[in-house]
């Protein structure tokens, strides 16, 4: 097991640049960072992704994974498949072998009785095709339960069979299944299996009949409100997940989260040390 620091987990401070986020991530500790794409300029190019490549080689750092968004419901097929393969090249520039995309946020404007079975129909095939692209280039390619729609481990699951290919697989984010209102250490539990990457975050939880609580807290898809926070501070039992992980047999990276409302450099330093020690404890 690994562990690095995700460049979208730097908040604030990403207007420092790449070149900070990384000597920050070696200072802190981590084995290596995760790429979002559109936290830095040049994110998704190849030149810009051999440079970072070597600027963390030089910190004694790896680049674990790259992250993009994707709406493969909407989005032209072949233009999205396009876009995808270039960016699992992005990622082969950066020295990584996973590349996560989006897959859909949802029905637009549309009757609500439309299932995700429906858009699995469309957004399996994309799926596929830029997985066996990506596949003979060296990269494994991953949904994460994300964006509401796609968020379920029901869902997350039935769309993975569905493309059914090896190289398809999940990347688990441990707090993600609040915001679908599903118990995380369940929905951990069901999608282990799949796992080809994970994002270890944390949310604290308020019931949605009690009042708004304001600023920083955002409403799930059943209206409870969450609010992000330190791994481990929260509500969502990060320790047990972790536990539920390690036991699956995943021994790859554990991508360090955080979108709280505390200092980013904290929730980062923080976060790192209990990842560290709730895998310990199993």
């Amino acid at each position: 097991m690994k562990i690095c620091a995700s460049t979208y987990s730097y908040g604030r401070y990403g207007k420092n640049g790449i070149d900070f986020m990384i000597d920050k991530a070696a200072e802190l500790g981590f084995d290596g960072i995760e790429i979002v794409e559109g936290t830095f300029e040049g994110s998704a190019d190849i030149k810009t992704a051999e440079a970072v490549r070597t600027k963390c080689e030089e910190k004694g750092l790896a680049v674990a994974s790259l992250c993009t968004g994707a709406d493969l419901l909407y989005g032209d097929p072949a233009e999205q498949t396009k876009r995808l393969c270039a960016l699992a090249d992005a990622t082969a520039a950066y020295g990584a072998y996973v590349m996560r995309h989006d897959v859909c946020y949802g029905f637009r404007g549309e009757k609500t009785h439309r299932s995700y079975d429906d858009a699995i129909i469309k957004i399996a095939p994309v799926c596929r095709a830029v997985t066996e692209y990506a596949q003979s280039i060296g990269v494994v390619t991953c949904t994460e339960n994300h964006g509401f729609f796609s968020q379920d481990s029901a869902r997350v699951e039935k769309l993975i069979n569905a493309v059914g290919h090896e190289n398809f697989g999940a990347l688990v984010d441990i707090g993600n299944f609040m915001c679908a209102d599903e118990d995380p250490n369940f929905a951990v539990g069901v999608m282990s299996g799949y796992a080809r990457h994970v994002h270890a975050k944390d949310f604290y939880l308020k019931s949605g009949c009690e009042i708004d609580p304001g600023a920083g807290w955002f409403r799930s898809r059943a209206g409870n409100y969450l609010k992000g926070t330190i791994i481990g501070h929260g509500d969502a039992h990060a320790a047990q997940s972790l536990g539920i992980l390690k036991r699956s047999g995943y021994d790859g990276w554990i991508s360090v989260e955080f979108e709280g409302m505390e200092d980013n450099l904290t929730g980062l330093q923080l976060g790192l040390e209990n990842v560290k020690r709730f895998w310990e404890m199993f």
